[in-house]
């Protein structure tokens, strides 16, 4: 039995992609920004993913924490409130 992974970038509907542009000002989307939006996401939540990896494996965990993700994103420079560490 192996299973078969789906791409679930594409869960991201247009709609949501649409949203997210309006809220950073962006008044217009050409059809050719769904597809890149939801590759870039996917590569970011990768190399996120990776850090996070990296972390549990130093403190040798299996399970993730919200401190394990606001760390790794403070660490990358994005600033998350409303978590206490």
């Amino acid at each position: 039995y192996s299973k078969i992974l789906k791409d679930n970038v594409q869960g991201i509907t247009n709609l949501s992609i649409r949203r997210l542009a309006r809220r950073g000002g962006v008044k217009r989307t050409s059809n050719d920004v769904y597809p890149a939006a939801r590759t870039e996401m996917k590569q970011y939540l990768e190399s996120v993913l990776k850090d996070i990896v990296v972390v549990l494996e130093h403190s040798q965990r299996k399970t993730v924490t919200t401190n394990d993700v606001v760390f790794v994103l403070n660490k990358r420079g994005r600033t998350v409130t409303g978590f206490s560490e």
